[in-house]
């Protein structure tokens, strides 16, 4: 049975004029708001704002983004304003894979269509953006119909930050598992780490599993080993923004620790991305860039003064989880097993081949 949720983060709306309509993540839960983003650098400033996250999301839009650019942006050589559109919104946010490429496919399909008028390929741009999007779609179905025969038929699952709906083209992908394995009947109860400094996990997952009437639990991000501890969870599950060649996995910030702590616990550490955050020109987690943000996202979280004035901030966005405390890595593909470099090599093929239509 595939779940289903009537959650959607980021929709193309043709127009005119073309607009990307986001569902607001900075305003849940207290409300859902949506921002039409009429102009690309609106779905920049989103990008970056976190008005849009998750790194599947991220792709997303910003492939709705670079489709509107050239809808907005007419005038000019097409391949000249193309190349500045994926300049742009490549450079919104450095650690997600799965920007980078969703762009390398908004190029690629522009260059298909060279010799055609001007309207046809703005049209094959819009067309790409739409089955990147719904290719997402699809690969959230996947990774949770190979994820869930993994999670337990009863018990309790941990999850950290936000891997639903929210942060992807469909229902999710650690938290997609997470539905699946709900659809098919399992009993599993959620918990969810607040995922400092931005809560994703207790304002987006937790808001998730309200709407959908899964059962979950809340905890602080310091509490997982003391629940894990007390025997109430048997894996857990987790996104990711970037994984290594390797299998090195890069997460939202606190990841590292909740493997660490399912390394000593003997509990299975699973992660749960689509083939395009695989990137196999990183060779190791060392090579992954890691974002840094805005010291008042630790300082001033939710607007609220939580430090002194002037105090030192080290707020990097993610952390990497090493290969060696992974269980498996679960894509579209199916389920990668340690040692994961050649397996992944292998998913990313043929990932591109189904693609070409191979």
């Amino acid at each position: 049975m595939t779940p289903t949720t009537g959650i959607t983060a980021v929709l193309w709306l043709p127009g005119p004029p073309p607009i990307v309509r986001l569902l607001d993540q900075r305003q849940l839960p207290g409300s859902e708001q949506y921002l039409d983003c009429a102009r690309p650098e609106q779905v920049m400033d989103a990008i970056k704002t976190l008005t849009v996250r998750g790194a599947p999301a991220i792709g997303i839009a910003a492939a709705y983004g670079v489709a509107q650019y050239l809808l907005v942006y007419p005038d000019g050589e097409f391949d000249d304003v193309l190349t500045q559109a994926c300049a742009r919104f490549a450079a919104t946010r450095p650690t997600a894979v799965n920007l980078f490429w969703a762009i390398d496919r908004m190029w690629a399909a522009g260059q298909h269509s060279a010799g055609k008028s001007l309207v046809d390929r703005q049209a094959a741009l819009v067309g790409e953006a739409q089955a990147i999007h719904a290719d997402d779609a699809q690969c959230c179905v996947d990774i949770g119909r190979h994820g869930a025969p993994l999670l337990p038929d009863k018990g309790g699952v941990l999850t950290h930050c936000n891997t639903g709906a929210l942060a992807t083209g469909g229902i999710g992908t650690a938290l997609g598992v997470i539905r699946t394995a709900h659809a098919q009947g399992k009993q599993l109860h959620v918990w969810m780490d607040e995922t400092r400094p931005l809560l994703q996990g207790a304002r987006l997952t937790a808001w998730e599993c309200a709407k959908d009437g899964m059962q979950a639990t809340l905890i602080c991000d310091n509490m997982a080993g003391h629940v894990m501890g007390k025997g109430l969870i048997q894996a857990a599950i987790v996104g990711a923004d970037r994984i290594a060649a390797n299998g090195d996995s890069a997460n939202k910030i606190g990841t590292y620790s909740v493997a660490i702590l399912c390394a000593y616990h003997k509990i299975p550490f699973y992660i749960a991305a689509p083939t395009s955050t695989i990137d196999l020109t990183c060779p190791d987690g060392q090579a992954i860039p890691i974002e840094e943000r805005h010291p008042s996202e630790v300082t001033c979280p939710q607007g609220a003064q939580f430090a002194p004035n002037g105090v030192a901030v080290f707020n990097p966005a993610f952390d990497v989880a090493p290969a060696e405390l992974i269980a498996g890595i679960i894509t579209e593909q199916g389920v990668a097993r340690p040692p994961f470099a050649e397996t992944l090599r292998q998913m990313v093929l043929a990932a591109q081949l189904r693609r070409d239509g191979c």
